[in-house]
């Protein structure tokens, strides 16, 4: 008999580890379809999901993750509860760089 309770806490204990793990699934924004979003993404629908895709298809990748509130249906509550879901990776929009700037060199006057 507890043969059998070390074993059904054992099952459960990997039952519930490999539910987690699922539910940590990430999901990049700038590649999922609407199907993908609307799986992971809490709050938001297949019709939220599609207004993404469409938003993406318009507008090109999304920079990041806040960008995500410009979209219709779409508000800052609802980025910040799937914060740790989004991912932006893949056809990010590349960070704008200053050119580097260089000095005048001045000539160094003798005495």
């Amino acid at each position: 008999m507890k043969l059998f309770t070390v074993m059904l806490k054992s099952l459960v204990l990997t039952l519930l580890l490999a539910v987690s793990a699922q539910a940590t699934e990430k999901v990049d924004i700038n590649t999922a379809s609407a199907a993908e979003l609307d799986q992971v993404l809490v709050n938001v629908g297949p019709a939220k999901a599609q207004a993404i895709v469409d938003h993406r298809q318009a507008n090109g990748p999304f920079g990041s993750v806040e960008e995500l509130a410009l979209v219709k249906g779409i508000g800052l509550k609802t980025v910040e509860r799937n914060r740790d879901l989004i991912e932006v990776r893949a056809g990010a929009a590349p960070t704008a760089r200053k050119p580097a700037t260089t000095a005048a060199v001045k000539p160094v006057e003798r005495r």
